[in-house]
């Protein structure tokens, strides 16, 4: 029997988020620097004779185990007539701009890729899964621009900690989208520190946006203040909203005020879904 294939889906985080543009058909063109945590959900394959998933976890309700779910929908363009079972423990909140169904997707790619000795879809494949799918497949530091096709390589990360902070209050991504003041922005400039340097990172980080935080904070408050709550964070060298929210987070170069930073949140706000982790 093929032994079972465990794998990490990590968080995703876009550290900055540029809306470049907007494409005929309506998709959002983007520039962003995505890095990923050591903290994800779980993903484990074994073999069976038909394609099943399961979920279970501290975030596993609401999650779908049909077709919605694209885990699923990731298995079905290697598939064929391939069973597996497929059992994803939900770690991490959905629908909160860290790439929770993303990465679980990639993940459940890459592994049974693995498991049925078989090759990856070609990238305008995956592409229909979602922007972040590609990208989330790479797991290293990226920048995306594009529609998430485009994808190259950026300086090593310094060793840093970042605290995950979701208020839990739903943040559709498409009104997010919709009240954009505008579409055409500035690109990043350039990635430009150097490898293990925290400081030409963080400057560099300054000098970016997320052009969709303002518009998110309109529609959800407790998404500034979970920004503010950060900042105020002994330790804490940035923060900012991942994605198109409702998560943020706060990078810290020492895992003990990351640690400290995340247990007063939790104190202070005891219903919102916190975590302290590192980049990977």
């Amino acid at each position: 029997m093929t032994p079972a294939i465990h794998a990490v889906a990590p968080a995703k985080v876009n550290l900055a988020l540029h809306v470049t543009g907007r494409r005929p058909d309506g998709y959002h063109l983007l520039d962003s620097l995505v890095v990923f945590t050591r903290f994800g959900d779980d993903v484990t394959i074994t073999g069976a004779d038909t394609l099943a998933l399961s979920v279970s976890g501290p975030c596993a309700a609401g999650v779908p185990t049909d077709h919605k779910n694209l885990v699923l929908r990731a298995a079905t363009l290697l598939s064929g007539t391939r069973g597996a079972a497929i059992h994803l423990v939900k770690n991490l909140p959905h629908a909160a701009g860290i790439g929770g169904g993303s990465s679980d997707a990639a993940t459940a790619l890459l592994a049974l890729a693995d498991h049925w000795s078989l090759p990856l879809p070609p990238t305008q494949q995956i592409l229909t899964l979602g922007a972040d799918v590609p990208v989330c497949l790479r797991g290293r530091p990226t920048r995306m621009r594009g529609i998430g096709e485009d994808l190259s390589d950026v300086p090593p990360l310094p060793d840093l900690w970042v605290v995950l902070a979701n208020p839990g209050v739903p943040v559709p991504t498409s009104a997010v989208f919709q009240a954009l003041q505008s579409v055409d922005n500035p690109p990043m400039s350039p990635p430009d520190w150097s490898a293990g340097d925290a400081a030409g990172l963080l400057n560099w980080l300054r000098r970016t946006r997320n052009d969709l935080e303002g518009p998110a904070r309109a529609m959800v408050p407790d998404i500034g203040r979970a920004i503010d709550m950060l900042n105020a964070a002994s330790g804490c060298a940035f923060a900012r909203m991942s994605g198109s929210g409702g998560t943020c987070f706060g990078l810290f170069t020492a895992e003990s005020t990351a640690q400290d930073a995340a247990k007063a949140i939790l104190q202070a706000e005891p219903t919102w879904w916190v975590q302290a982790t590192s980049l990977q």
